[in-house]
C-alpha cells in the first residue's frame, strides 16, 4: 500500500508547491510521525492556499490522509492563520465529516515567517529541528496546502497540469486564478484586467521571496504562487533588480553592523548559528575558505534582513545568497552535529507582524478583497522540463505530435531525482526549444 501511494505521487508529477519544488514523492517515502499542513500563506497578500482550504477542503485531506498512510504518521495538522476565518469555518465542517480523528487543526498567529517550515515546525510541535537540516529529522513532513489537494486528485488518476496563484498588486481585478501551466505571466495578468499602469516589472511569487522576471511572457510552472505587478522603482523592487557586485559593493561598504539583521533573523532566533551582519564583512576571495561565510547555507533567504531589518536598506540576503552559490560551486556543504539548539528567549517578541510589514513593504493599496477569477485555459502553452529541484525531465514527445491532457510529456531520467512533466492542455507539439515543450491547440 506504501508504495503504492508513493508511485501515485510520483507518477502524478507533484512538486512541492509552496515553491521550492521538490518532488513529493521522495517526502512520501519516510517514516514520521506527524504530517503538516502548510497553510500559513506566508507571503503577504498570497491567498490561494485559503481558498483551496475553503473550496476544495475535503480533497486536500484525502492528500493529506494518503501521506500520512505513505510515511505511517499517527497525526496530520492543518495549519492555517486565525485571520482566514472563512476558511476556518469551512475546514471545521470538513473535517469533523471527513470523520478521521488523526486530522487537527492548528490556527497560527499571523506573522512573518511562520510558513517557514523551521519556523512552523517549531510553533505547531514545538521541535526545533537542527540547524542544516530538515522536518524529517525532528519525525515530521511539511507540505503545502495545494501539495497535498494534488496528492488527493493523484488518487482519482489525475496528474499536475494546473496551478492555483494569487494574481495582485498593480492590476485591476486581483484574484486567485487556477492556471493551465505553461500560460504565460503576461495572459494572466490580461486576464486579470490588464496592470493599472503603464510601466510596470513582474515579481514571481511573494515581495519577499519573489524574482522579478526577464521577459513577461516567462511560463506558469508548478512552483509559481503569485504574479505580482508592481511599478518599477517600487521598494519591493529594487533589491531584487540590482547587479550582484552591485549589491555587494554596497552591503559590504555601507554596512554599519548595527546587528538589526541579525537581530531578527528568523533562523537566528530559533538558534541556528548565523549572523547576517558578520557575513557583510567577508571578502569575495575569502569564502571558500572563510568558516564564517560557510554558515551562510544556514540562510532561508526569507528576505526579513533586507525588506525590514536593515535602516539601511541594503540587501544581506542577496549577498548571502551570492555566498551560497559560491560555496556551492565550490563543493562547500553545511557541516551540522544533528544537534537541537535553544531557541532565542526572545523569538516571540521579536515576530514581525505581517500587517506591519505590508506597511513597511508599501504594499497597502493592494492590501484589498481578492476574489476568484475562474480557470484560464490558453490556445498555447509553454511547458519547461525542469520546474522542480533535480534533473529535468526527459523529452517523451517531438514536434508534430498530438498530446492529450494529462499525457506525460516528460519522464524523471534513470537514477535521478527529479519528477514527471505532463501536458496542461491538449494539442500539437509546435517547438521544443532550450528544454521547452510548446503545445497548440
Amino acid at each position: 500500500m506504501i508504495e503504492g501511494i508513493i508511485n501515485i505521487i510520483k507518477n502524478a508529477g507533484i512538486v512541492g508547491g509552496g515553491g521550492a519544488g521538490l518532488p513529493t514523492h521522495i517526502k512520501a517515502d519516510t517514516t514520521v510521525d506527524t504530517v503538516l499542513v502548510n497553510g500559513a500563506s506566508c507571503e503577504p497578500l498570497l491567498m490561494s492556499d485559503p481558498y483551496l482550504i475553503e473550496n476544495s477542503g475535503k480533497k486536500m485531506l484525502q492528500g493529506v490522509v494518503a501521506m500520512m498512510d505513505a510515511t505511517q504518521a499517527n497525526r496530520g495538522i492543518v495549519c492555517l492563520k486565525a485571520k482566514h476565518k472563512a476558511a476556518l469555518k469551512s475546514l471545521r465542517t470538513v473535517v469533523e465529516e471527513f470523520g478521521d480523528p488523526r486530522i487537527e487543526i492548528f490556527e497560527l498567529e499571523n506573522f512573518y515567517p511562520v510558513g517557514d517550515e523551521h519556523v512552523l515546525v517549531h510553533e505547531v510541535l514545538d521541535r526545533t529541528i537542527p540547524q542544516g537540516r530538515l522536518p524529517l529529522h525532528v519525525g515530521a513532513v511539511v507540505s503545502n496546502v495545494e501539495t497535498f489537494y494534488n496528492i488527493g486528485l493523484a488518487l482519482d488518476n489525475i496528474p499536475v497540469t494546473d496551478r492555483y496563484l494569487t494574481v495582485f498588486g498593480a492590476v485591476k481585478t486581483p484574484m486567485v486564478i487556477r492556471v493551465s501551466v505553461g500560460t504565460t505571466a503576461s495572459e494572466v495578468i490580461e486576464y486579470a484586467g490588464g496592470a493599472t499602469i503603464d510601466n510596470y516589472v513582474v515579481v514571481d511569487g511573494g515581495p519577499m521571496m519573489g524574482r522579478v522576471l526577464s521577459d513577461i511572457n516567462e511560463p506558469i510552472t508548478k512552483k509559481t504562487s503569485g504574479i505580482l505587478v508592481l511599478p518599477p522603482e517600487h521598494t519591493v523592487v529594487a533589491g531584487k533588480i540590482m547587479a550582484p557586485q552591485q549589491v555587494r559593493k554596497f552591503t559590504t561598504s555601507i554596512c554599519c553592523q548595527c546587528t538589526l539583521c541579525t537581530e531578527l533573523c528568523p533562523r537566528y532566533l530559533l538558534g541556528h548559528d548565523i549572523q547576517p551582519h558578520k557575513l557583510t564583512r567577508i571578502r569575495a576571495e575569502d569564502i571558500l575558505n572563510s568558516k564564517e561565510a560557510h554558515k551562510a547555507l544556514l540562510c532561508s533567504e526569507c528576505g526579513v534582513c533586507e525588506k525590514f531589518a536593515c535602516p539601511m536598506g541594503l540587501s544581506p540576503r542577496e549577498l548571502n545568497a551570492q555566498i551560497k552559490k559560491t560555496l556551492r560551486e565550490g563543493g562547500i556543504r553545511l557541516e551540522t552535529t544533528g544537534e537541537s539548539q535553544e531557541a532565542h528567549p526572545f523569538r516571540v517578541n521579536r515576530r514581525i507582524p505581517t500587517q506591519r510589514l505590508i506597511q513597511r513593504l508599501d504594499l497597502e493599496k493592494y492590501d484589498i478583497n481578492i476574489i476568484y477569477g475562474g480557470e484560464l485555459v490558453p490556445d498555447q502553452v509553454s511547458i519547461p522540463l525542469s520546474q522542480h529541484i533535480g534533473a529535468p525531465a526527459i523529452c517523451l514527445v517531438k514536434v508534430g505530435d498530438s498530446v492529450e491532457k494529462g499525457q506525460c510529456i516528460g519522464e524523471i531520467p534513470e537514477g535521478s531525482m527529479g519528477s514527471r512533466i505532463h501536458s496542461s492542455i491538449s494539442g500539437v507539439v509546435s517547438s521544443i526549444t532550450n528544454n521547452v515543450i510548446t503545445i497548440k491547440k
